[in-house]
């Protein structure tokens, strides 16, 4: 261990100031993709069925079990809901909105980091040819210990920015896809609860939902009992003798 770090302490000299942003870049990206790859899982695999959360708001009852994204969406909308149901839609869409936050925390600030670092690489690469070629125009090409400083800040700044981003980007993709699926299924499931909060309003008032519009139940009608023409007769007797 001690070994390993002392060598990590000699790589960073070699590369010059530039290596100091880019270890702090790589320390916070990784302590970012690493707080969302353990949220994110959380969110989707810890949670509720659908199933359940219908039933809990047709119950209203607080969905026990769960700390998905589902779960939470449903306990926040039970705490704010207001018993009429075309708030209770809006205080629906609002829980929802009060989620996004958990979804897409640092994904932006973990985007930005991967752009950073291979630029960050690239001035470590530009200072480390400036100071070889200062080199050169002193000494000439003769002092090859002078030349070869310039040289490592170069190559070593340019190598830790693309291990920095190379696998940063990789991970960042994975983390937006699963925001994404998050994303959606967010909103599939306010689209489904919205209809359920629709539909229990028309049961609490009696009425029949046609679409999205509830109307008030149209009496039952009994059949009338409507005379047929006796054609039979009417055609027997005067039909034949034509």
């Amino acid at each position: 261990m001690e070994h390993l770090v002392t060598r990590t302490y000699e790589y960073i000299l070699q590369g010059g100031w530039v290596m100091i942003p880019l270890s702090i870049a790589s320390i916070i990206l990784w302590t970012f993709m690493l707080e969302r790859l353990s949220v994110l899982r959380a969110l989707r695999r810890n949670d509720i069925t659908i199933d359940q959360a219908i039933d809990a708001v047709r119950n209203q009852g607080t969905p026990t079990g769960g700390e998905g994204l589902r779960a939470r969406l449903v306990r926040d909308f039970l705490e704010h809901r207001s018993g009429v149901a075309k708030i209770d839609v809006s205080v629906l869409k609002e829980s929802a909105m009060r989620q996004q936050p958990s979804i897409g925390r640092f994904l932006s600030m973990i985007t930005v980091l991967v752009s950073i670092a291979p630029l960050m690489g690239l001035l470590g690469t530009v200072l480390g040819m400036i100071e070889t070629f200062q080199v050169i125009a002193l000494f000439g090409t003769g002092n090859a210990g002078a030349m070869a400083n310039g040289i490592s800040i170069a190559l070593i700044t340019t190598e830790t920015g693309l291990l920095i981003a190379v696998p940063g980007l990789m991970l960042s993709g994975m983390l937006l896809v699963q925001a994404a699926r998050l994303r959606t299924q967010l909103e599939e499931d306010v689209t489904i609860l919205s209809r359920i909060i629709r539909r229990r309003r028309c049961a609490d008032h009696d009425v029949r939902r046609f679409g999205n519009v509830c109307t008030a139940r149209e009496p039952e009608r009994r059949p009338e009992l409507t005379a047929v023409p006796a054609l039979a007769g009417a055609y027997s007797e005067g039909g034949e003798g034509a």
